[in-house]
């Protein structure tokens, strides 16, 4: 991993959506695109949250109807970015450090490009 960056294996397109989306439909696009989250964005392509399969988990616990809530309702939005120059192993150590799975990235005008998951870093780490 020494000197490899976020651009060497984040994925990008990303899904985005805005948070008045209805957590149903943006369970059906992360299932149809086979991805665990999704990055909820403000009118300037700007990071606002993000939602997870965990956080779909917690809401069925909590017995949240995704038919009635939008995802801006269950989203997290204390959450951290990279942007695609950044030092791999330092995103990777941010990561464990605060105990996060998917990052994502930005460009310079914090506008979202794609995102960095754990199961990136996992294959990046299995193909080199």
């Amino acid at each position: 991993m020494s000197g490899a960056t976020v651009a060497d294996c984040m994925t990008e397109p990303v899904l985005t959506v805005t948070a008045d989306e209805p957590a149903l439909d943006v369970a059906a696009a992360m299932d149809d695109q086979s991805i665990k989250s999704v990055v909820i964005v403000d009118e300037a392509c700007q990071p606002a949250g993000i939602l997870t399969s965990t956080d779909y988990v917690r809401m069925t616990a909590d017995g949240v109807d995704p038919t009635e809530a939008t995802v801006g309702e269950h989203m997290t939005t204390d959450i951290v970015t990279t942007s695609p120059e950044t030092a791999l192993s330092a995103v990777a150590s941010i990561m464990w450090d605060n105990n996060i799975s998917h990052v994502p990235v930005v460009d310079d005008e914090n506008r979202v490009t794609g995102i960095l998951s754990a199961t990136d870093l996992t294959v990046y780490l299995a193909d080199d």
